[in-house]
């Protein structure tokens, strides 16, 4: 890997220079938050009851005290014997913070279409501690959009990320955001997919650091390289989507 070498003075020169264009991006990255907080919020007229390991539990319920809540959408259909490999990617970094998280008015929880008997065993063995809940019983994968009806699967016709498009998956991944007021009246207030995921995924960020990147140049998608992980030093593991999208075509939405 071949790279400029300079002397200590130009390099502290340079690293001034892009210190300058960081904090820029601080700052920007302040004001699409204050932004994003800004959002007008639409109402949950719709009541869900989801399947937990201790019986039915409400969405209201799934606030667990707190005025504030945060669902991240585990791609785990029905008919799956484990979890999406990339939400668990992205599930081993959110899991630490949910403690903390209670600490400011804030709950989290995991929802996903799968049966609780197959979220609990593929939690346990993960080691995870979150509140996972399931969704087979109700619309809500659905209605915010990541989970595709068959016919518009069949069609290419997914509705994902705020446009009609090919998707590889009957599942997808997201985080909705959603507020409850003194009167228990419910509201989603934000709702993010796809890229829009990166920013909690805390290895990428540290790659990004590193002179080699994410070094994702030329695999078959992103995430190709990413494995559950109990499954890195497995050779005999398979590759959940290649084949996928190996059969519907590199331009399918990953």
């Amino acid at each position: 890997m071949k790279h400029a070498v300079v002397s200590s003075e130009e390099w502290t020169k340079k690293r001034k220079e892009l210190l300058v264009k960081e904090k820029e991006f601080n700052k920007l990255r302040d004001q699409l938050s204050q932004l994003r907080r800004q959002l007008p919020w639409e109402k949950v007229e719709r009541e869900y009851v989801f399947s937990g390991m201790d019986g039915d539990v409400t969405l209201s319920q799934l606030f667990a005290g707190k005025s504030q809540l945060i669902v991240y959408h585990f791609m785990f259909a029905p008919d799956w014997e484990q979890g999406c490999k990339s939400c668990s990617f992205l599930a081993d970094h959110y899991e630490p913070s949910v403690s903390h998280l209670k600490h400011r008015d804030v709950a989290m929880v995991t929802v996903s279409r799968a049966p609780v008997e197959k979220l609990e065993a593929f939690k346990k063995r993960m080691g995870w501690t979150f509140t996972w809940v399931s969704s087979l019983n109700n619309d809500f994968n659905f209605d915010y959009q990541v989970s595709f009806p068959k016919e518009a699967e069949e069609k290419n016709e997914t509705y994902y990320n705020y446009k009609t498009a090919d998707f590889f998956s009957s599942e997808a991944p997201g985080i909705s955001v959603f507020f409850k007021d003194d009167n228990g009246d419910i509201y989603h207030t934000y709702s993010t997919y796809s890229r829009g995921l990166d920013m909690f995924l805390t290895a990428y960020h540290l790659l990004d650091l590193v002179p080699k990147g994410r070094d994702e140049a030329g695999l078959l998608y992103p995430m190709e390289w990413v494995r559950h992980k109990d499954q890195y030093d497995n050779p005999n593991v398979v590759d959940q989507w290649s084949a996928v999208i190996l059969e519907k075509g590199r331009d399918s939405k990953l």
